[in-house]
């Protein structure tokens, strides 16, 4: 993971220009996207302070309650903030700011350094004059995301290609296998099933007997990276997932993939419909920002609204760390859209990071109801690895 006082290294990520021209923002002049090719690190800097704000739920920088708030309590201030931006705007480590805080000449020099750090995001025009973050701020910190995360995975081959055949739902008729519960009945090998009752010298069917053809995945795939942006995904957590969101868009586009994103909280926030824009989606993901509670249900419905009605793979890839909070019976509501989803031919995965008990039990009914996969993360940095295997597995 690099941090915001890292310098960034991009020897590694040349294969970006594989995407024609999609990963640049018209809207960026050319020096800036140089300065941030070149390494310039107030640059760099700057972008990862307006994606860490973000994370943490930030649309604005205020310079005079920001450092008002770290004065009378830095313990709550890094709450809402979190280390790194106080690093990033004050140009300080957090446990130095901790330390000296209650020092007037500290707080003099602090204030003066907060001030002119969101000066300087005015002058480069990623900040507003209301101090509200601007469309260039968001491309600033887009980059800086994208960057960071290639960074990380081309040099470990995580975005290579899965080798090993992987069988689906659609495509070309391959071996048979036992059937069970959830398999088409279009899908039972009829020739198949009647030798082996034969051969067992079975008089009639028993489920034992009936066997199902494997089908190898074949064409196009859809992917929609639904992820959860409740309250309790802010900071850290929201960041690793949207570099997870962005791998997997960086690697499903490359191959010709369409993928969807959805944000969901209280409610659905933010919709993408399947789509080759890595730009589009990209500038999306690092706006996400967490709050309130948790609705899977509707997220569900709205997968399957997004979805095409084609015979093509459909694939919901579920990211969250929380059971569904909305409605009088959010478990037993979100189980009746799996099951709906999974009739449309949508299978479902689900992603649980430090899942208690009770979310545990409801995540594996909801990944075998969707004939998806279950994974449980319990280290933030391997989100993207995770979800990346997913994507392999529907390939």
């Amino acid at each position: 993971m690099i941090t915001g006082s890292e310098e960034l290294e991009l020897k590694e990520t040349s294969r970006a220009e594989q995407l024609e021209g999609k990963l640049s923002f018209q809207q960026l002049e050319d020096k800036f996207m140089h300065s941030v090719l070149e390494n310039d690190k107030q640059t760099i800097d700057s972008g990862k302070l307006i994606s860490d704000a973000i994370n943490y739920g930030m649309s604005s920088f205020t310079p005079d309650m920001m450092f008002e708030q770290l004065v009378k309590s830095y313990t709550l201030a890094k709450q809402i903030y979190g280390e790194s931006v106080i690093r990033l705007v004050s140009g300080y480590e957090p446990d130095y700011v901790k330390k000296n805080i209650g020092i007037p000449e500290f707080q003099r020099e602090l204030k003066e350094r907060i001030q002119q750090k969101i000066q300087e995001l005015r002058d480069e025009g990623f900040v507003s004059k209301d101090d509200s973050i601007s469309e260039k701020g968001v491309e600033l910190a887009s980059l800086v995301l994208y960057f960071e995360e290639l960074d990380k995975i081309v040099p470990k081959g995580f975005i290579g290609e899965k080798q090993s055949r992987k069988l689906f739902v659609y495509g070309d008729k391959e071996d048979a296998r036992q059937y069970k519960k959830g398999d088409r009945y279009r899908d039972i090998a009829i020739r198949k099933s009647v030798k082996l009752a034969i051969r067992r010298g079975h008089n009639e069917f028993a489920t034992k007997d009936l066997q199902v053809y494997e089908k190898q995945s074949k064409g196009q795939t859809y992917i929609i990276y639904a992820l959860d942006a409740s309250g309790s995904m802010k900071g850290k957590k929201i960041e690793a997932c949207k570099k997870a969101g962005i791998a997997l868009a960086y690697k499903a586009i490359n191959q010709r993939d369409k993928v969807g994103l959805i944000v969901f909280g209280s409610e659905v926030k933010e919709i993408v419909k399947p789509t080759l824009e890595f730009t589009r989606l990209l500038k999306e993901i690092t706006r996400i920002r967490a709050s309130k509670e948790t609705d899977i249900v509707s997220t569900l419905k709205k997968s399957v609204e997004l979805f095409p009605s084609d015979r093509i793979t459909k694939h919901l890839i579920l990211l969250t760390d929380a059971l569904p909070t909305k409605g009088d019976e959010p478990e037993k509501s979100t189980l009746e859209e799996v099951s709906m989803a999974r009739s449309r031919g949508i299978t479902i995965s689900l992603i649980g990071i430090n899942l208690d008990e009770k979310g545990r039990k409801l995540a594996e009914k909801i990944a075998e109801l969707g004939e998806g996969r279950l994974y449980i993360v319990r280290n933030l940095a391997n989100v993207d690895e995770i979800v990346l295997e997913d994507y392999h597995s529907v390939m």
